[in-house]
């Protein structure tokens, strides 16, 4: 496949995009860096060289002619894991790969894909199941299962509002942590029947970055040695931010109540 200077460079911008995607959905360093060298090489390129961390995207692709065209992106992503839309991405590099289609259309549909989310009600539906099986299964009952579920929707609706304010993941896990902490402080307070501990358990859950720090691990597995050990910091330091939250709430309830 024959491209001028002018489809290359459209040819690198669209590369850039979809690895910027991917990396904001949560794909392994690997997979990236694997999925760009494949569609660059479908669209002609002799050799495509990537380097990929979690805050940069380095792209040099080399055509038949011998020069080489070179980008590179900053990725401000917070590393939260959406398959709903690491799936449209894998689908459409595949696609790609088998048969390239033309750069404007790719661009379309890598623009259709930033601009969809998953649906809300699979989000709110798959939080209250996980907050109620995972107060059940550690230790509480029915009734505790049944308050982290409703929990569950407050986080839900906190992720959704904090989400539009751009806040780090840093900041986001010590706020939702503090806030719901002494919500559900507040609740066990009034009724004592409710155990805190296992509905804070089962809220818990859906803010710790486990999927983050298994991505980061595998980095490190497969020789991406420096994103993942960036990664697995970060997730560390989320999981810290998610914790310190928790504590505070649980003074702040000792000490009020």
């Amino acid at each position: 496949m024959d491209l001028s200077k002018d489809e290359q460079s459209a040819l690198l911008e669209c590369m850039l995009k979809m690895g910027d995607l991917l990396l904001d959905a949560g794909a392994e360093i690997s997979r990236v860096e694997d999925t760009l060298s494949r569609v660059g090489k479908a669209y002609g390129a002799q050799r495509v060289d990537v380097f990929v961390i979690p805050s940069l995207i380095s792209l040099s692709m080399a055509f038949h002619e011998g020069e080489a065209a070179t980008q590179t992106r900053r990725i401000l992503s917070n590393g939260l894991t959406d398959f709903y839309r690491l799936e449209k991405l894998n689908s459409l590099s595949r696609s790609c790969c088998a048969d390239p289609m033309p750069l404007p259309a790719l661009r379309a549909k890598l623009d259709r894909v930033a601009a969809g989310h998953k649906p809300f009600p699979v989000i709110l539906g798959g939080s209250l199941l996980s907050a109620f099986s995972f107060a059940v299964f550690f230790g509480g009952n029915g009734w505790d299962g049944l308050a982290a579920a409703l929990f569950a929707v407050a986080v839900v609706a906190l992720q959704e509002y904090l989400g539009r304010t751009k806040l780090n993941t840093v900041a986001f896990n010590l706020v939702v942590s503090l806030l719901i902490g002494i919500a559900v402080g507040a609740v066990t307070t009034l009724i004592p029947a409710l155990h805190m501990d296992k509905i804070l358990i089962g809220d818990i859950m859906l803010l710790i970055p486990g999927l983050a720090m298994t991505n980061a691990i595998r980095n490190i597995l497969v020789g991406n040695t420096i994103s993942g050990v960036v990664r697995l910091a970060e997730s560390l330091i989320w999981a810290a931010a998610l914790a310190g939250g928790f504590m505070v709430a649980l003074i702040v309830v000792n000490a009020v109540f």
